[in-house]
């Protein structure tokens, strides 16, 4: 018989897998390092096991303890299930940028999930990084991970993806190419690679408002560089001990909305349903063979880190893809405008009610304009910014009625009217157009609306 002692025998030596559509262009042999066949669907298994066993035989992490980590998901989900079987408990520390998927998924294998907010420099109390460090402190019997300095992260890549991707290839493996975020798949694969044949190429993708492209070309560690971005699991404001930049060839960029879309084409074109991380590493791929990186006799191995299920709620969802005007449709009209949020109401507020009800509307709907009316239909207009400047004139305005600050009523136009009309009435002075529906059916476009359909 042929079974697993538990779930955690079946980590590692995942397939791998030939490309044949979206790489269709390039030259040479491109296989996939399918890592979504671990137990916890990620890559992040092979090493969160590691970091645990090193950790035992340390004498770091003893019977009963708590594990601590800062994550984007993957990680937690693979010292999780570790924790399980090792009979530890589990504290994820997670940014709330990451999916609603990954935190629920977390939850149903028994970690406490811990959100931090992702727009706070990493020595922010607020940080997930400082969060995780403040919980081991205060946590008895607990052990902080840290994958992004832990050794065993490296270690884990090192002693098995590295050989497999060598034998799998039968040694003809020319250009590896990761994302990077922490930095142990790229060290730790590159480093085993490179000490078989030194000439293999080794290659990181980096998303904007990370700083690791730059820092490998110029040593300068740019904080200009950081700032939010969508893409998940790669890319960061820090730099990891694990990313060994002397053992990385060079990094190439991907845009979110790049990442987006070929982590859909993948699932669309390839049948490869999987993560984020996936699709920047195909639109890297594509950069790359641009730049002239790869020949003909090259053999391509590009890793696929999680899979697709932990984000259904964003790249595969396209009122989300078309929030962030990721979908590449064809906006001609008004309604193309609206397309993202026209199932909502139109929200209103009456002549005598209190400018303190429109505030509050505002707030509740996180809107920053709203029409006015009366019996006889739209009559006026509310914005955020001129309330708050007569706010500061009158700080009794709150109980006023609303007739007293409205200001002109927003233009009205039909459904079909062309783009560049509406964006002719979108001025300074003037920030959102009405758009008969129909039927007494009346929806805004905003400013924002407009920039979306654009950018």
């Amino acid at each position: 018989m042929d079974y697993a002692e538990n779930i955690l025998g079946t980590i590692g030596n995942t397939p791998m897998v030939k490309m044949n559509v979206l790489t269709a262009e390039l030259p040479c042999l491109v296989l996939a390092k399918y890592e979504t066949f671990n137990p916890g669907n990620s890559v992040k298994d092979r090493m969160a096991l590691q970091m645990i066993e090193d950790a035992e035989a340390a004498g770091i992490l003893k019977p009963g303890g708590t594990i601590i980590e800062g994550t984007s998901g993957n990680t937690g989900m693979g010292l999780a299930l570790a924790a399980i079987i090792k009979g530890y408990k589990m504290v994820c520390v997670i940014s709330d940028k990451q999916s609603k998927e990954k935190m629920d998924i977390l939850r149903a294998v028994g970690s406490e999930v811990v959100v931090c907010p992702t727009d706070v420099e990493p020595d922010d109390p607020r940080s997930y990084y400082s969060t995780s460090k403040r919980l081991a402190e205060e946590t008895p019997n607990s052990w902080y991970v840290n994958q992004y300095d832990n050794p065993s992260n490296c270690k884990a890549h090192f002693n098995s993806t590295g050989p497999e991707i060598w034998e799998q290839t039968d040694g003809k493996v020319t250009h590896f190419v990761v994302g990077v975020g922490t930095g142990g798949t790229i060290s730790g694969v590159g480093s085993y690679l490179k000490m078989k044949n030194p000439n293999v190429k080794i290659w990181g993708i980096d998303t904007y408002g990370s700083v690791f492209k730059k820092y490998k070309e110029t040593g300068i560690f740019d904080e200009n560089e950081i700032y939010s971005y969508i893409t998940e699991g790669i890319g960061e404001d820090i730099l990891p001990l694990n990313v060994n930049f002397s053992i990385i060839d060079g990094f190439t960029k991907v845009t979110d909305k790049d990442a987006a879309v070929y982590t859909r084409r993948l699932a669309k074109e390839e049948g490869m349903f999987l993560g984020n991380s996936a699709g920047a590493a195909v639109k890297g791929l594509l950069q790359l063979n641009e730049e002239g990186k790869f020949g003909p006799d090259d053999v391509v191995v590009v890793l696929f880190h999680d899979h697709g299920s932990r984000y259904v709620g964003k790249m595969f969802n396209d009122e989300w893809m078309r929030e962030r005007g990721f979908l590449d449709e064809k906006v001609t009209v008004a309604e193309d405008l609206i397309k993202s949020h026209i199932d909502k109401p139109l929200i209103t507020v009456k002549t005598e009610e209190l400018v303190s009800h429109a505030i509050k509307r505002m707030r509740d709907y996180k809107i920053s304009q709203i029409p006015v009316e009366d019996i006889t239909g739209f009559v006026g207009s509310v914005d955020e910014a001129d309330l708050f400047r007569a706010y500061m004139e009158d700080q009794n305005i709150a109980d006023r009625p609303i007739k007293n600050v409205m200001g002109a009523q927003y233009p009205i136009v039909n459904r079909k009217a062309p783009i560049a009309e509406v964006s002719k009435l979108i001025t300074k002075e003037n920030n959102a157009v009405l758009v008969d529906l129909g039927d007494s059916n009346y929806h805004i476009i905003t400013k924002h609306d407009v920039i979306s359909a654009i950018s």
